[in-house]
């Protein structure tokens, strides 16, 4: 696959998001802020969020939408690559952020549900209706792990609802053409799950025992990170240790595009034909652009 570097010395991006004007805006969860590349290569700070700025995705208003994980990780530096490690005694929760370009103004849209703080919020997907389903990646404590959630919430702020509790670590999530079904990415456990939509904002009852339907585990060691869906409904997942973007077929089959770091976060989709993907190695700090075989889907709110 014909790859190239676009910009490097970021600290640990995620989040891209391809704009129409050929430029990309990412989060950099150390260094807690959202930052603009431009065409050429020229860099902007968009905005400070604190905490650790993980998805971003531009929401029906024109803002920009941020799960923001509270700053849910110890840094470690191996061998020059920068690794998240276990979550700091500080840490305290996460929250889902809104930044509005036109005001400059940083908001927190929520913090908590039902009377319970969000643990760490890691990324989003607006569905046709101006909602948006976004994950709780849960975190480490000393004792073991806390558990994470997939969420529908407005983007107004008047409704968020826990949809799936007691997931293991859910990381990237994205929605089927037809927006049927919601596919979250299990870090831990590198399953890709798929969770079949009743109605907007509200999932099916889960069959039996299992919380949703396992489109397929990687084998061995491998972890899942965030993910984009293509128009033809493959799912593309960041995958880490077997780094780069693990394409899953709905019925299960899967293909392997490696990219060079050892974790790679993210992939977003952009340019005329959707064939142009952006991908977060972020272990190395470095944003890459690749040619991709297929088209993405197009998301429903776009810059």
């Amino acid at each position: 696959m014909d790859m190239e570097l676009i910009a490097e010395g970021f600290e640990f991006p995620e989040g891209p998001i391809a704009l129409a004007d050929g430029s990309v805006i990412l989060t950099e969860i150390k260094g807690q802020r959202l930052t603009r590349i431009h065409p050429g290569g020229r860099r902007e700070t968009v905005v400070e969020t604190g905490g650790g700025p993980n998805g971003a995705a531009l929401g029906p208003d024109g803002a920009i939408y941020i799960t923001n994980n509270g700053g849910s990780f110890q840094w470690l530096d191996n061998a020059g690559m920068t690794i998240p490690g276990p979550t700091p005694p500080s840490h305290k929760g996460g929250m889902i952020q809104k930044y509005d370009p036109k005001t400059g103004v940083l908001s927190t849209l929520y913090d908590s549900c039902e009377g319970k703080r969000l643990v760490g919020p890691n990324d989003l997907v607006f569905d046709r209706h101006g909602g948006f389903w976004f994950t709780d990646h849960g975190c480490s404590t000393p004792e073991g792990r806390k558990f994470g959630a997939l969420y529908y919430a407005k983007a107004d702020g008047s409704h968020i609802a826990r949809q799936r509790d007691h997931l293991i670590s859910p990381n990237g999530v994205g929605l089927s053409p037809d927006e049927d079904v919601v596919y979250v990415a299990d870090t831990q456990l590198g399953r890709l799950w798929a969770f079949d939509v009743a109605e907007p904002g509200v999932l099916k009852p889960p069959e039996s025992f299992a919380p949703g339907r396992v489109v397929a585990n990687l084998p061995g060691y491998q972890l899942l990170d965030s993910l984009a869906v293509e128009a033809s409904g493959k799912v593309c997942v960041a995958t880490i240790i077997n780094g780069g973007i693990t394409v899953f077929d709905p019925e299960g089959a899967t293909e392997h595009h490696p990219f060079p770091d050892l974790i790679v976060t993210n992939i977003c989709f952009g340019g005329a034909d959707m064939r142009e993907a952006w991908v977060t190695c972020s272990a190395t700090g470095k944003l890459f652009k690749a040619r991709w075989p297929r088209p993405g889907l197009k998301l429903n709110y776009n810059g």
